[in-house]
């Protein structure tokens, strides 16, 4: 008995906490299906007399139309008698226009030019050509400095392989020190040349032997001149 009286109260206790589940036929937004109803007669009621209604149609929108005289000087609405908009016409008949050019039309064309003289024209084009003759390449100034192209072509070795003996002196910050003079590492290299490289460094540009100043590169150019 005491099993069955507790499974009751249980069963009891569920129902009060479980949510109430509104009736079907309430409209949406409403708990209550008398207000439900009333308010739907209010609308029905609304819309067969024209009254503003929350749930109703739009007011008409006001309009004001424009005069032909506002769409004429805005080049709307000007037709001819045909019915199409007034203009000029790109058909033989009016090629008296001296706007359009009958160069396509045979008929106007056959009756003014021959086969004569449309060689004679060609040939007139063609007189007033001009050909212009070739000249020779400008030749390099020698105050360019050492041709680096050449240098990069012809070295024996790649980039960061020693290839010839330095100072103790070509230390790091002496290297960073110098090479911070130079706006590019072609320049670099192109003075490190002139000053005797890649046999002397007396700047120390080249710490590592390779015979490239400050971290220049010859494989761009060696990989245009295999091209």
């Amino acid at each position: 008995m005491k099993t069955v009286g507790l499974g009751l109260l249980f069963a009891f206790g569920l129902a009060a906490c479980s949510p109430t589940v509104p009736a079907s036929n309430v409209g949406a937004g409403f708990t209550d299906a008398e207000d439900w109803e009333i308010e739907r007669a209010r609308r029905e009621a609304a819309l067969q007399g024209g009254g503003a209604s929350s749930f109703g149609p739009p007011a008409a929108v006001q309009t004001q139309a424009i005069g032909s005289s506002e769409l004429a000087q805005a080049g709307i609405g000007e037709t001819g008698s045909t019915g199409r908009r007034v203009g000029v016409e790109a058909t033989p008949a009016n090629a008296g226009n001296p706007s359009i050019s009958d160069e396509q039309d045979f008929s106007a064309v056959s009756n003014r030019e021959t086969i004569e003289s449309d060689a004679a024209r060609r040939a007139a084009q063609a007189s007033a050509r001009q050909q212009v003759a070739p000249t020779a390449l400008p030749t390099r100034s020698n105050q360019a400095g050492p041709n680096i192209v050449e240098y990069a072509i012809k070295a024996p070795n790649a980039k960061g392989q020693e290839w010839y003996s330095r100072s103790i002196f070509s230390t790091q910050s002496r290297f960073q020190r110098n090479c911070a003079e130079y706006n590019t590492p072609d320049a670099a290299q192109r003075d490190f040349l002139a000053r005797g490289g890649p046999d002397s460094d007396r700047l120390g540009l080249d710490p590592d032997g390779d015979g490239f100043a400050c971290g220049w590169d010859p494989a761009p150019f060696k990989l245009a001149a295999q091209g």
